[in-house]
């Protein structure tokens, strides 16, 4: 897909990290972006800092989902473009045993369910109800291609470390689903992709001590750093220009395999 001004995105999580970087990115291509997000005051500022639309999103409610896409449509037209980077990360054990008394709590089914709900049930509603809305485009290029969606899943998925339950199964999901909807849409023009992120500097990292960031950084093979957003946001510009990315799971990870712990 050819990117230019008149070409229309989405972008969950927009606020900050990957989703803003990727924003940021598209804009530079001339793409008009909607910023998905929760938080009103970030998401706002990266809208009128690309010249984008900002629309507060709760991608686990459909009808939340299908106002904020009205709005956005209504600003900038149909999306052809969709980048799903809204996520949470929420570190806990199977078991979690007290020293003193010797009494194990297993692992509570409400912050398993929130990280599903928010990773993989919300990447499913931005999914279908933009997918939907692309289907009603007139094709474009040579190929008579509709629409892309991209969606982040993550190494954890392939290489979940002990912590990362929830995390994992959430992303492991939105890895599991490329294919299928992929098949899905193919008749449509739509192409759909996963961006696999290995050790990126997003605000996750944030609340870890310098020592503790450092040491990560020293486990990525080649380049021996943490990822910058910047650099998921330009695989993403080059899998919507490339019509023959489609299906696809793709580590983005300096070739860093996750450690046990």
């Amino acid at each position: 897909m050819e990117l230019s001004s008149g070409i229309s995105a989405v972008v969950t999580g927009g606020a900050s990290g990957l989703g803003a970087a990727t924003a940021r990115a598209l804009a530079g291509k001339g793409v008009k972006v909607g910023v998905f997000d929760l938080n009103e005051d970030m998401g706002k500022a990266v809208a009128a800092e690309i010249g984008g639309t900002f629309a507060k999103c709760d991608v686990t409610d459909e009808t939340n989902v299908a106002a904020a896409l009205a709005d956005v449509r209504g600003a900038h037209g149909q999306e052809r473009i969709l980048v799903n980077c809204a996520g949470i990360a929420i570190g806990r054990r199977m078991l979690r045993k007290d020293r003193e008394t010797g009494e194990v709590t297993p692992h509570d089914l409400a912050s398993y369910a929130k990280v599903i709900q928010i990773n993989l049930v919300g990447t499913f509603v931005m999914m279908s109800q933009c997918a939907a809305g692309m289907v009603t485009l007139d094709p474009i290029g040579n190929d008579g291609e509709r629409g892309m969606i991209i969606s982040t899943a993550s190494v954890a998925a392939e290489d979940g470390q002990i912590g990362q339950v929830a995390y994992a199964a959430s992303k492991g999901g939105v890895q599991a689903m490329t294919l299928p909807v992929a098949r899905d849409l193919a008749k449509d023009g739509i192409r759909v992709a996963a961006i696999l992120p290995g050790l990126f500097h997003t605000p996750m990292f944030d609340g870890l001590p310098d020592e503790a960031r450092e040491a990560l950084a020293a486990s990525v093979p080649f380049p021996s750093r943490l990822g910058r957003p910047e650099e998921y946001a330009q695989l993403a510009i080059d899998i919507c220009q490339n019509v023959m990315l489609n299906g696809v799971n793709i580590r983005l990870d300096g070739a860093v395999r996750l450690a046990p712990r």
